[in-house]
């Protein structure tokens, strides 16, 4: 039972220590790049910069979106993941197949309408 209760303060120094070497990355990187490649440009430590900087929003993103899955989640009062997991595991493969189409659908879907928004 004490296992159980450090599983999400592990979770969270791992996702701390991913976001503190993403920011030493993006702060140390052009350093780095032009005493390695003294000809180096600004440009080409900016590339690099715009790199790490768009995965460490990805990463915010991702654990923003998971925190309010998780609020909402609370709030309608729906039963646990972990109980929804098992729930599918439990439901045919013929109804798992179907979930996973119209998942996949859904997914092909909201990706035309992004493009269709771009243009």
């Amino acid at each position: 039972m004490a296992l159980t209760a450090l599983v999400p303060k592990k979770q969270l120094l791992e996702k701390l220590m991913l976001a503190t070497i993403l920011i030493l990355g993006w702060l140390t990187l052009p350093n780095i790049l032009t005493t390695i490649e003294p000809t180096a440009a600004l440009l080409d430590a900016g590339i690099w910069q715009l790199i790490l900087l768009s995965l460490l929003c990805y990463v915010a993103l991702l654990q923003m979106t998971w925190w309010l899955l998780y609020r909402f989640w609370l709030a309608l009062g729906l039963l646990n993941l972990t109980d929804m997991v098992l729930q599918f595991k439990q439901l045919s493969s013929w109804q798992q197949l179907g979930f996973f189409w119209a998942s996949f659908a859904l997914l092909f879907l909201a990706g035309i309408a992004c493009l269709a928004a771009i243009v």
